[in-house]
């Protein structure tokens, strides 16, 4: 009812913008057009106009109820196509006739005729969006069809300013909608208010549900949880009593809502939030922390094998085939425990621990438990003093390169080395890639880092034998944009390495956080004359068809499946698919993590050419690299 009397009040508006400007363009083109343009067509539509306006304005203060409202609205909603396409093909009718400046009076005629329907059908989205499509189509597929500068530009411009308009409209009607709808709810509370005691009380109740309550998957949200956790840490603290604090998070959730939509992702929650509510039970709790993160607090007597039960229980219920439409997903968790009073004072302490023991199931358990200890404790001390040392660190002094020969499996060639960075800080010592690349990501040095390091590659990797290829990593945070591809590219260039020699490596996880711009970086490189290789290819998320879409050269099949290839068939099924996948699409494959003869015989029966790891060289230092390939690579393995 609301939305119609605020319509009713626009329609002979819109009426008379119609009427007055037709008028205007017949009047201009009277002796110019067909008297069929210029007064029958025109003049039976302004006849029809002004009936339809009387009757509107003899309407407008009689009472109505809410079907007639709706009738009435329905029925200009049906007007509207026909309206706008009779105006749209009256008009662009008379373009032919005159000169530009009668053209730029239709044009004229067409514009400022849009945009006043769609003022005074903003409260009418639906008829709003119809008149501005059907328009805007027409002026801008007819006048583009001119070929005439003027006219082009005239229709782009006013399909774009309806288009800044239908945002404005959109805008306006939310607010109108969110006008009448605190409106209502003042009404409501006002209502509300007579009640008895007692249904306020109940409706206060509600509403604190309501506030600790994941409005997705409805277990308690954030906000419960710390609540919950405070109190479970006065309660421990007065009584001497233990409590412990979990978190979980999905392994594999960002890849099913990236593939199958966010209607996908979000059911993938709300069934495991329902598994977990009926695990927990009156036990534990359960809440959704946010994303696709869940917190947990349980109460004592806590024990060691209480929470890896838990533990075990969770990640089996999260594991479970999820339907979605015809098909199914599947995704892991992994979770991280922490307990009160041994691993912290606070209950922001513990949930930090906690936290940090998920960050070290992800990396170390993905798909398992960790409860914090005196290993994590030395990690997250060691992660502070890293992240300090870090960002003070003169990062072109202290960081270097160490290369690891990639060989031929049958005739042991060295084909190529790949670089790897090594951090020897000044305050903290030798600091791993695994530790310092997450950091520089986040504090947003990695592009430095990156850029500062190919250049030394290509400084020394010029002296090598011709046909040696370097091979060198890229972060996620490289292939962000295309600004950051082409300083890649321009560094190359500058540089006296062949392009055709270079691979750079990317990782499943690099792919997957944005799989489109990805392919996009790859593709500018590849233009550029590099190779791509797909790094740890079977630790993430991607598909032989995603890689099959993307313009790569080679992929590196991970060092997890090689560690227990000589007796594990699962192991030896997996590489030899790959292998043989790989080579029907046209892709290398260079097989990481060899580390006995033993592996390397396996790989060779698979048909397995490539491979790389510790059987053949560790990584050394650059001024080490022509004495292995003089003589050092006869040892078969050489240790740095």
């Amino acid at each position: 009812m609301a939305q119609y009397q605020a319509f009713s009040k626009q329609i002979p508006l819109l009426y008379f913008i119609l009427v007055t400007n037709m008028i205007s363009l017949c009047w201009t083109h009277w002796h110019l057009a067909p008297a069929l343009l210029t007064r029958d067509l025109s003049g039976g539509f302004i006849f029809l106009c002004v009936i339809r306006t009387g009757l509107w304005w003899w309407r407008r203060k009689q009472p109505i109820d809410a079907a007639t409202a709706y009738r009435r609205l329905r029925s200009t909603n049906w007007l509207a196509a026909p309206i706008a396409v009779f105006c749209s093909f009256w008009s662009l009718s008379l373009l032919p006739y005159g000169d530009a400046y009668h053209r730029a009076h239709v044009a004229f005629f067409m514009a400022i005729t849009v945009v006043g329907c769609i003022f005074c059908l903003m409260n009418l989205r639906s008829a709003a969006f119809i008149v501005a499509i059907i328009v805007n189509v027409a002026i801008t597929v007819f006048f583009v069809a001119t070929g005439e500068q003027t006219l082009m530009a005239t229709g782009v411009n006013v399909a774009l300013v309806s288009c800044a308009l239908i945002s404005i409209l959109l805008s306006q009607y939310k607010d109108f909608e969110h006008l009448y709808t605190t409106r209502q709810a003042m009404h409501q509370r006002k209502e509300a208010l007579k009640e008895q005691n007692e249904a306020i009380t109940r409706l206060s109740d509600e509403n604190l549900r309501l506030a600790n309550l994941d409005s997705l998957t409805l277990v308690p949200n954030r906000r419960s949880f710390f609540d919950t956790v405070d109190r479970a840490f006065t309660q421990a603290r007065d009584s001497d009593f233990s409590f412990a604090v979990g978190v979980l998070d999905l392994d594999g959730f960002k890849p099913v809502n990236d593939l199958h939509g966010h209607s996908a992702g979000d059911k993938v929650l709300v069934d495991i939030a329902e598994r977990l509510r009926v695990l927990s039970g009156q036990d534990w709790l359960v809440a959704r922390l946010g994303g696709d993160e869940f917190g947990l607090v349980i109460d004592g007597p806590i024990s060691r094998e209480k929470l890896e039960k838990i533990g075990a229980e969770v990640c089996a219920v999260v594991c479970l085939p999820i339907a979605i439409g015809a098909g199914s997903v599947q995704v892991t968790g992994s979770v991280g425990f922490a307990v009160y009073p041994t691993d912290g004072a606070s209950g922001q302490e513990i949930y930090e621990k906690a936290d940090y023991a998920l960050y070290s199931a992800k990396r170390q358990r993905r798909g398992g438990t960790i409860i914090f200890e005196g290993a994590q404790a030395l990690e997250m001390s060691r992660q502070k003093a890293v992240e300090e040392a870090f960002l003070t660190a003169n990062l072109t002094e202290e960081i270097s390169l160490f290369y690891q020969p990639i060989v031929d499996l049958v005739s042991g060639r060295c084909l190529g080395f790949e670089a790897l960075a090594r951090w020897i800080s000044l305050t903290v010592g030798p600091v791993s890639p695994a530790q310092f690349v997450p950091i520089a990501e986040h504090t947003g040095r990695i592009g430095f880092i990156t850029r500062h390091l190919l250049k030394m590659a290509l400084e020394q990797a010029v002296n090598w034998p011709a046909g040696t290829f370097l091979s060198f990593n890229l972060s996620a945070n490289d292939l962000t944009s295309r600004e950051g591809v082409l300083r890649l590219i321009a560094i190359i260039e500058a540089g006296q390495v062949n392009p055709a020699s270079i691979v750079f490596e990317i990782t499943e996880t690099a792919v997957m956080q944005d799989v489109e711009q990805a392919r996009a970086s790859v593709a500018l490189l590849r233009q550029f004359g590099v190779g791509v290789a797909l790094d740890d290819f079977g630790t993430g998320y991607s598909s032989l068809s995603q890689v099959h879409n993307m313009p790569l050269t080679k992929l590196k099949i991970d060092r997890s499946f090689v560690q227990n290839i000589e007796t594990s068939a699962a192991s030896q099924k997996i590489v030899r698919s790959v292998i043989a996948l790989s080579q029907d699409i046209g892709l290398d494959v260079i097989v990481e993590g060899v580390e006995t003869e033993g592996q390397a015989a396996v790989l060779k029966r698979m048909g397995a050419e490539v491979v790389q790891g510790f059987l053949y060289s560790e990584p050394m230092p650059a001024e080490m690299v022509q004495f292995w390939l003089e003589g050092g690579q006869t040892k078969r393995r050489h240790r740095i």
